[in-house]
């Protein structure tokens, strides 16, 4: 299991509910009042915070479907679903009480509030309640667990210390599967002649010898995993690619001049959009030439290529009946790809298929459970196996190092904060240039005057810009800056700064509402869609502007897809919300030419190295970091955690 002990963080203030989980019906409100009703530890635990609500029903639920009454059993299944919340794919419930009784500690030092200021007495009572809490002894929890009815029936699954829920244990198993599978199967027949005269056409300009051995990689193998961090080469290296196997295709008479079919995708639209336009340019850039042989590059996102079904969210039209069509799928930005997502993927590409799989390990991971770009990098890297030789020429792992890009300053920090050197951090933030700078502010201090004069700007060119029905030039603005944070909610979070910006702006120039029957809406409200609407062919993490119609003078959204902008009414959008900041988790996939990210206060469950690493590498010509010393060391000194068996399997199977 990929698992360690991280920092302990204040317990936050208690929650009703979280997002549903794909292993039960979706949470509704009565579901709070059942949990309520739950009695011993996991009350004790939900009323401080630990479990939410969803956790302790799901748990009791379970436990009566499948006749268990040991009390020490649902706790575990209700930490079990916790740790799914939070990313991880299996828990070891007695390594996760160890953690909790120490976050409780914490919480009950009065200098650890996060908030800065004492915690509401009611709170308070609560936390000094559940640290409390007498937790199960170790080997008896286990043999409880053993002996339950719910692993008998296979509801549950014990792996050693790690305890699954049937559904993700099943998810794991199969990537492991599929992958070693491709793995082991015959590699493809390559024409070496035709490879080495197709090379000649593609070399020169920046492209290095790793990435050269890279794409050859690629055209040798049914499965790459093309890592490194932004500005290797990571699309240069798939557009030329590309080019390879188009002409391996080219060369096979059977084909009778058909052309290679390809896929790109990513898992949001945006992220899909860059993709396709980086091949594109790259592809222009080699020659007039370089495309013949290849079929329509078209970025989607990975959900659209799967095919959404509308009678079953969790299922896609293309699955191991119903294979896609494409000799070859690039999936961009796949550390976003979450655990089911990528066992869908990989049920519905051909065995005989290629497969290329691209991103970087270091970003933040999936909003859903697992790791498994990490996860699939430490298990099948060269190294991830006893005997590394044995491995070098049949590991996928393609790993680009040389980093192509002008922005020297940001590549120092992002390469300091791979290291995990505070220190050099620090002082290349401290190292002000018109690449980076560092504002230091404490963690109780209010960053509003620092932030307002350019915020306001931006918001209100943009509203101008809407108000003369200019969408497309609003749409390019939309991307010069972003402000991101850590949070959604609270002093340093996404709702809290959305609110401040509107209030400034309607300050400068007015009312902003645009009339009666659109509620928030006004011309130049950026916009970000927050879920999957399918009908409408919108995808969560798209951005867009609102933006008034020059003939009618009528409200209309431009979103901004995979497919181009697109024209929408505002009340056809369900789930949408106001993108004066955004989560450092929504703009992975995306960049702005200049970004300032709000670090949260250094206690914050939510600041790690991969959060850091990811805003910061959203910024194309400079970034700005507000926060304390204390935070930007905690930062670095923290590295996200999730509890998985992927990479162990993977190594298991190249062994």
């Amino acid at each position: 299991m990929t698992a360690a002990t991280p920092t302990p963080t204040p317990i936050q203030a208690p929650r009703v509910a979280s997002a549903p989980l794909a292993i039960h019906e979706p949470f509704e409100a009565h579901d709070a009042r059942l949990a309520a009703r739950a009695t011993g530890t996991p009350a004790v635990l939900n009323a401080a915070g630990v479990l939410e609500a969803t956790d302790v029903h799901v748990a009791t639920r379970l436990a009566a479907v499948g006749g268990e009454d040991d009390q020490a059993v649902v706790l575990a299944v209700a930490l079990a679903v916790r740790a799914l919340r939070r990313g991880s794919v299996c828990v070891d419930p007695v390594a996760t009480a160890a953690e909790v009784a120490a976050e409780l500690s914490a919480a009950l030092e009065p200098d650890q509030d996060a908030a800065g200021s004492e915690p509401e007495p009611a709170a308070r009572a609560a936390v000094r309640a559940a640290s409390a809490v007498t937790w199960p002894e170790a080997s008896a929890w286990r043999a409880a667990l053993a002996a339950s009815p719910l692993v008998a029936q296979g509801a549950l699954r014990l792996e050693g210390d790690d305890l699954y829920l049937d559904r993700y244990h099943r998810l794991e198993t199969q990537v492991a599967d599929d992958l070693l599978a491709r793995g082991a199967a015959p590699a493809p027949e390559v024409d070496e002649t035709v490879l080495e005269a197709s090379l000649v056409g593609v070399r020169g300009g920046r492209f290095s010898p790793e990435q050269e051995a890279a794409a050859v990689q690629a055209v040798r193998s049914w499965t790459t995993v093309l890592t490194g961090g932004p500005g290797t080469g990571k699309t240069t290296t798939v557009a030329r690619t590309l080019v390879l196997l188009a002409a391996q295709a080219a060369a096979a008479p059977e084909r009778h001049g058909r052309p290679l079919s390809v896929a790109l995708a990513a898992p949001t639209g945006k992220a899909a959009t860059r993709l396709e336009e980086a091949v594109a340019a790259e592809l222009d850039a080699l020659g007039p030439d370089a495309a013949d042989g290849l079929g329509p590059l078209a970025g989607v996102t990975l959900h659209r290529l799967l095919g959404w079904r509308a009678d079953n969210q969790t299922r896609f039209r293309h699955d191991r009946g119903n294979r896609l069509g494409h000799e070859v799928v690039v999936v961009d930005e796949s550390s976003m790809v979450d655990l089911t997502l990528m066992a869908r993927l990989l049920e519905a590409v051909r065995p005989t298929s290629r497969l290329l799989l691209v991103g970087d390990p270091r970003q933040l991971t999936s909003v859903g459970a697992g790791a498994v770009l990490a996860d699939v990098v430490r298990g099948l890297s060269v190294d991830a196996g006893s005997d590394a030789g044995s491995e070098a020429s049949t590991s996928p792992v393609a790993a680009l190092s040389t980093n192509f890009r002008s922005t020297e300053h940001i590549k120092a920090v992002a390469e300091a904060l791979r290291a995990g050197d505070a220190d050099e951090v620090v002082a290349q933030l401290r190292a002000t240039s018109a690449e980076v700078e560092l504002v230091e502010v404490e963690d109780d201090e209010d960053p509003s005057d620092l932030l307002r004069p350019s915020l306001v700007a931006h918001a209100r060119e943009l509203r101008e810009l809407a108000a003369a029905g200019e969408h497309a030039q609003a749409l390019r603005l939309l991307d010069r800056q972003r402000l991101l944070c850590a949070h959604r909610d609270g002093p340093a979070g996404v709702r809290t700064w959305n609110r401040r910006v509107e209030t400034w702006l309607a300050e400068e120039v007015g009312p902003l509402a645009v009339g009666r029957g659109l509620p928030g809406w006004y011309a130049g409200r950026p916009l970000l869609v927050a879920s999957n609407d399918y009908a409408l062919d919108v995808y969560n993490g798209e951005t867009g502007v609102a933006v008034l119609r020059p003939e009618d003078g009528r409200l209309r959204a431009w979103i901004s897809g995979s497919d181009g902008a697109r024209e929408l009414a505002p009340g056809r959008l369900q789930d949408i919300e106001t993108m004066h900041a955004m989560t450092v988790h929504k703009a992975q996939g995306s960049q702005a030419e200049s970004v300032t990210l709000l670090l949260p206060p250094a206690g914050s469950r939510l600041l790690t190295r991969e959060l850091f690493y990811t805003a910061l590498t959203r910024a194309q010509r400079h970034v700005r970091v507000i926060g304390s010393e204390a935070a930007v060391r905690a930062a670095v000194a923290t590295q996200a955690q999730r509890a998985t068996g992927l990479a162990a399997r993977l190594r298991a199977g190249t062994r």
